[in-house]
């Protein structure tokens, strides 16, 4: 299975893989393309982040069932600090063995299962100064 299966739309150049213009990188700022379920897979990032002495990170983005949840144990295990801004989070409607599983209850479990051993979970109210 192709580590992009199911996630086209989230590929590189298009709509889907482009950053928000809101969210667009400073000068300088480095930016890491995922092209798996972890940003820390084929990627240089965890490199940086131990040159630079990091040993926390806030995250946020989609899909809370795969990429969120990926990254956020992944680095747990590495040994950051790890805080999720939830409602900076998103996923979709599931399918189980012919039930619907909602988007906002796929959500809410994954955020619940982190918060029990990986992360922090903040809404970006609470984040935010």
């Amino acid at each position: 299975m192709s580590i992009h299966s199911g996630a086209a739309f989230f590929l590189p150049h298009t709509e889907g893989g482009k950053i928000y213009a809101a969210l667009e990188p400073s000068a300088g700022e480095k930016v890491f393309q995922n092209i798996s379920r972890t940003v820390f897979r084929e990627t240089p990032l965890l490199e940086t982040l131990r040159k630079q002495d990091v040993d926390a990170l806030v995250i946020a983005g989609a899909m809370s069932h795969m990429c969120v949840d990926a990254t956020v144990r992944a680095a747990s295990d590495l040994g950051f600090s790890c805080t999720v801004v939830e409602d900076a989070c998103a996923t979709r409607d599931l399918e189980f063995r012919g039930s619907l599983v909602p988007a906002a209850q796929v959500h809410r479990a994954f955020m619940a299962a982190l918060q029990a051993a990986y992360a922090k979970i903040m809404t970006a109210q609470e984040f935010l100064p």
